[in-house]
């Protein structure tokens, strides 16, 4: 019997795109499969990539907050996706984290000297690995852990949703207030607006890109309201950023 499907919809596939997101870079696919189910349950989204070539095309496309990353993988080796990841200024920071069978403690030393934040050998508990993740991402991004963000002096509380800006509160709109969170959990990085329209509005939402400038805008009459700095920066040709140095 076939199973009718669904396509998301816009609200859930905005739910979605503000979960932490995790690909996985490992290229058997039953282990693919555990790992996916149990990422989902723990209230990941997540993307794989089945060798490493693929696995850097996937980040260059569309940078995720972590990566799980199999040593021992057809094309390029994990450790070879590593050393270019940290090479590149974009991902030098990106939060990875090791999965092989290799439990010696040279391979160990090997894997963390490339740039790994964190080395799981197999096999491994999946409920071990959610917290090993969670663990870094408290560590390397703060942001997706915690309950407030705060740049400059805005400040914005994910529970009560409120944004105050120098103790003052701001008015957003559910799309601004989507799209302050975004910039807020990676601060002096630049989007396009495609990169936003995938992260805030969703890649199953059609929008246009001019969309995103609109409620750019809106976003900083509502936090620029008593002629405070503009901490959204345009940058020509490439897109937005909130960044205080602007």
């Amino acid at each position: 019997m076939t199973m009718a499907t669904t396509a998301p919809s816009r609200r859930d596939t905005q739910t979605s795109s503000m979960k932490p997101r995790v690909l996985i870079v490992e290229d058997e696919t039953a282990l693919v499969e555990l790992l996916r189910y149990n990422l989902e349950q723990a209230g990941f989204a997540v993307a794989v990539a089945y060798d490493g070539e693929e696995a850097l095309t996937a980040v260059q496309e569309d940078t995720p907050d972590l990566i799980l990353l199999d040593w021992m993988l057809p094309l390029m080796s994990g450790i070879e996706v590593c050393r270019q990841l940290r090479r590149q200024t974009s991902t030098a920071n990106l939060p990875i984290i090791m999965l092989t069978a290799r439990g010696e403690e040279g391979d160990r030393v090997r894997g963390l000297d490339a740039g790994a934040d964190d080395y799981v050998p197999k096999p491994f508990s999946p409920t071990e690995l959610v917290a090993r993740i969670r663990a870094v991402l408290r560590r390397i991004r703060p942001a997706l852990a915690d309950e407030a963000l705060s740049y400059a002096d805005i400040v914005m509380d994910l529970v009560a949703h409120r944004v105050t800006r120098a103790g003052k509160p701001v008015h957003l709109g559910p799309t601004e207030f989507r799209l302050l969170r975004h910039f807020m959990e990676h601060p002096g990085r630049v989007f396009s607006r495609e990169q936003l329209l995938d992260s805030v509005w969703g890649k199953d939402v059609y929008v246009e890109a001019r969309t995103v400038d609109v409620h750019i805008r809106r976003l900083r009459i509502a936090l620029n309201g008593d002629n405070e700095a503009d901490l959204i920066r345009t940058v020509r040709a490439a897109g937005y950023a909130l960044d205080a140095q602007g």
